[in-house]
């Protein structure tokens, strides 16, 4: 069976000479070319891809990471490759704790992209080796301490689950019959004691010293 693929990229000439190196794959079909996340979530249920190429900087509301985020929550088999020229550590972890399934850095070249392609959709990790470096580095600095206890509480714990689930404060609060205002208390404790300052810190903490019992 091909390899549907689906393109999220904003750069018109960028995503159809993607397309273009795709469709000279015979084992890879082109589901769709989106130049926005909206466009592509119109579409999806209508073709549904087995890969998505995501492109982080969209225009529209939604970013290719959050993209990525509901992605995952709703069709989980579907397998999202970052398509980014970032490499920035922030992006990084942020596209790996949505549920990214690689992470490639443009430009690419076209052997490259089609292997990449190919291992997602095999269940494999594809990462430019650049990025792969980064991430092993990034995760060596995380080792927790065998003792490391930040002090969190029951309740702040669900909320750190709900984050590393992919749940935005709205939906958190939603979750746990909460007020959003509550909800961004606890985060605030949150922070404090993980001695974070953004979400996605938090989240990368949680996961790297796995401060949320494995389900």
């Amino acid at each position: 069976m091909p390899v549907t693929v689906a393109i999220v990229e904003d750069n018109n000439d960028y995503r159809m000479g993607t397309a273009y190196v795709l469709r000279s794959a015979p084992e890879i079909v082109v589901a769709g070319e989106y130049a926005s996340a909206e466009d592509f979530f119109d579409d999806i249920d209508e073709h549904t891809p087995d890969v998505v190429l995501m492109d982080i900087n969209l225009p529209g509301g939604m970013t290719g990471v959050e993209a990525t985020t509901l992605l995952k929550k709703k069709y989980p088999k579907i397998e999202v490759i970052m398509f980014s020229v970032y490499e920035d550590d922030d992006n990084l972890f942020q596209a790996i704790c949505a549920g990214a399934s690689g992470y490639v850095t443009k430009p690419i070249m076209p052997q490259q992209l089609l292997e990449a392609v190919q291992q997602a959709s095999s269940g494999g990790t594809p990462m430019s080796p650049h990025i792969a470096r980064k991430v092993l580095r990034l995760f060596r600095q995380n080792i927790p301490s065998p003792k490391a206890d930040y002090n969190l509480t029951q309740r702040e714990l669900e909320i750190l689950d709900c984050l590393v689930q992919g749940n935005d404060y709205q939906m958190t609060a939603d979750k746990l019959f909460l007020s959003i205002f509550t909800v961004r208390a606890h985060i605030r404790n949150i922070y404090e004691k993980l001695h974070v300052h953004s979400m996605s810190q938090a989240v990368s903490k949680a996961l790297t010293e796995r401060l949320i019992p494995q389900k």
